[in-house]
């Protein structure tokens, strides 16, 4: 399942940069925000995603007034995984092959 979302994400891109493009519209079509998980030990909203300078896609945490970025592949996520979670894992999958 996870091969075909990474396919699905990455049709037609020619190199890493277009790959990570593709994810990042994917995770925001399906991903499910806002939703709860815990960053060092602290309860985060996830409310949104950023795709940066440097081609990373990380997650917007809140707490309070209070606003982080990190970095998806190292988001601990929640069980239940919030719905669309499936598309992080293929994220995941794909970056740590690419």
């Amino acid at each position: 399942m996870l091969d075909a979302l990474i396919a699905e994400a990455t049709v037609d891109c020619y190199n890493e940069s277009e790959c990570v493009t593709g994810f990042y519209t994917m995770l925001e079509e399906h991903l499910t925000m806002p939703f709860q998980t815990v960053v060092l030990g602290v309860d985060v909203t996830v409310t949104g995603l950023d795709l940066t300078e440097d081609g990373h896609i990380t997650a917007v945490c809140t707490r309070g007034t209070a606003t982080q970025r990190v970095p998806l592949l190292d988001l601990p996520l929640p069980m239940p995984k919030p719905g669309g979670g499936v598309w992080i894992d293929a994220y995941r999958r794909w970056a740590i092959g690419a």
